[in-house]
């Protein structure tokens, strides 16, 4: 979870001579989309515009400028046979050393995607949930690992935001608008108590609780005997990562995270 703007600035301070390459113009089937960005250097780069030919002939111009420390250059690269791809698009790409203003400008632009990002909660810090906050931790997102175990914690070496408390239910009433909550907690009924917080924001993108049918059809009659409405119990997603029978942790993650992310995009 690191943030973009903490890893860009200590790259831009390990390369001095750099050229940011910026996609002005994309035209049919592309890799990426207009506004997307990456920085060279003589011998390192940060982030990608994709496209395998496409990026491999862009880094190899914007070297060029850095060697001949020339301002600026412009691309128009067809994206078929005589590059050796297939995509059938057209991309126009601005290259330009990345002067002082540039790069305060990249930081500014970073720290804006930064404080964008969407929230995710994860409730439990056991396997499942080690293995989902590793998974989310490479995605541009906040995740909060909330745990009432301090233990449990300190077990976590995932790159997110961990928090201790003795009722975790209040995360969910303080989270941003928008975020997404995934419970996976060491207790039943804390689960149950925490979906339920969760499942009363109307403005919660996702929802999800590990376990099982009969756990879901157990927290279905609980729900309902505690003033549930069963047109908000249609809102969770129980069990996490769809029906498998892999029930590896690192599997289970991998599923989760992925149905995490379809319903923030």
């Amino acid at each position: 979870m690191t943030k973009l703007t903490a890893r860009l600035r200590t790259w831009l301070d390990a390369n001095p001579r750099a050229a940011v390459i910026r996609v002005t113009s994309a035209k049919g089937s592309t890799p990426r989309e207009e506004g997307a960005w990456m920085l060279v250097s003589p011998a390192a780069i940060f982030n990608t515009i994709g496209g395998g030919q496409l990026e491999f002939l862009a880094i190899a111009k914007a070297r060029e400028l850095i060697e001949q420390n020339l301002a600026n250059g412009t691309m128009d690269i067809p994206l078929g046979p005589e590059i050796g791809q297939c995509c059938g698009g057209r991309v126009g790409l601005e290259i330009e050393l990345a002067a002082p203003s540039i790069r305060n400008r990249l930081l500014e632009d970073a720290a804006i995607r930064d404080r964008s990002r969407p929230h995710v909660y994860l409730f439990g810090g056991g396997h499942v949930g080690q293995a989902l906050s590793e998974a989310l931790s490479l995605l541009p997102l906040h995740t909060v690992l909330v745990e009432t175990r301090p233990e449990a914690l300190e077990e976590i070496t995932a790159d997110v935001e961990k928090r201790l408390t003795p009722v975790p239910e209040d995360a969910v009433r303080s989270a941003p608008e928008g975020s997404a909550f995934v419970i996976l907690t060491h207790d039943h009924a804390l689960d149950f108590l925490i979906v339920s917080e969760a499942l009363a924001r109307k403005d919660a993108l996702y929802v999800g609780m590990i376990g099982s049918k009969t756990k879901r059809a157990t927290f279905k009659s609980w729900y309902g005997k505690n003033g549930g409405k069963q047109s908000d119990l249609a809102r969770l997603t129980c069990p996490i990562g769809g029906t498998t029978s892999d029930k590896r942790p690192a599997v289970i993650a991998a599923l989760a995270a992925a149905e995490v992310m379809r319903a923030l995009m």
